[in-house]
């Protein structure tokens, strides 16, 4: 019977042992999950930026003309409608001059300029005189928009400057004018210079008075590695972000470039593919183990 027992006393310490290394494994481990700090990530995505300025402001004709009758009479012909082409010299409507003495002739009321008829104020019998408008004349086979450039900004604008137009009309698409004017002397009450952009319109798809988004691109970056707005940390130019590897965050400090909306370009301290913290990450700090689910 000794003989029996004696193995038994061998064996029993080391179940006892290994049950204890077990369960203190599962105790760290599940200490180490309850001080994780959840984090929501993303990927430092490689892009092109852009620092752009946008303003928004109303298209108007490239050239456009009110059309006022030399004489005083009445409307006894109209040529032209709204909406009909005109060249420079050709009749819109007729006068039959209400002055005495005159032999009766019908006195034309002609276009200024080639282009579109946009309105037209009078009707058949209309009285009109010399401050009286007849019509409205535009040249849409292009387009311009003004708008006030900020003293800061001018040395950024120059002529033949690309601008990109979005309107409300035509969702998801992109105009390009250029700029075509800019002005040498600032407004002194609003420190802005006002500048003009000239868009094509051979299609006269846009309408004088729509309302556009304009956009002049000012500086480009290609391929850097960009960053949302959401990560960064700290006051300039001590800016940082938490880098998450193998669920571990690390501080890192980096340097901000050019922003587009709620991007910045990362000049150094990042590169493309990294995870960084963009929720959560106001717990964190240096060597923090962390839960990460990636957005």
């Amino acid at each position: 019977m000794p003989k029996m027992i004696k193995p038994m006393l061998y064996v029993m310490p080391v179940f006892f042992i290994l049950s204890i290394f077990t369960g203190c494994q599962e105790k760290n481990k599940a200490a180490i999950e309850k001080e994780s700090i959840p984090v929501r990530v993303i990927k430092v995505q490689q892009q092109s930026i852009r620092k752009t300025l946008d303003y928004v402001d109303d298209i108007k004709a490239l050239d456009e003309a009110i059309i006022y009758p030399k004489v005083n009479g009445k409307i006894i012909e109209k040529i032209k409608e709204e909406g009909s082409s005109v060249s420079k010299g050709d009749v819109i409507a007729y006068i039959d001059r209400d002055e005495v003495g005159f032999k009766f002739e019908k006195a034309p009321v002609e276009s200024p300029l080639s282009g579109t008829i946009g309105r037209v104020y009078v009707d058949k019998g209309t009285s009109v005189t010399p401050q009286s408008p007849i019509a409205l004349v535009i040249d849409m086979d292009k387009v311009k928009i003004k708008i006030d450039i900020t003293e800061e900004y001018l040395p950024g604008i120059v002529l033949g400057q690309e601008a990109q137009i979005s309107l409300q009309a035509y969702p998801g698409e992109k105009f390009i004018g250029e700029v075509s004017k800019i002005s040498p002397v600032l407004d002194l009450e609003t420190r802005t210079a006002p500048i003009e952009i000239i868009i094509p319109n051979s299609d006269h798809r846009l309408k004088s008075g729509m309302f556009a988004q304009v956009q002049l691109i000012l500086e480009e970056h290609k391929d850097v590695p960009v960053i949302i707005k959401e990560a960064i940390m700290g006051r300039a130019p001590e800016f940082y972000v938490y880098v998450v590897e193998a669920n571990i965050a690390h501080q890192r400090n980096i340097k901000l470039g050019i922003r587009q909306g709620a991007y910045y370009e990362a000049v150094e301290g990042l590169k493309a593919g990294e995870l960084v913290a963009v929720m959560g990450q106001q717990r964190l700090y240096e060597g923090a183990p962390v839960i990460a689910e990636e957005r």
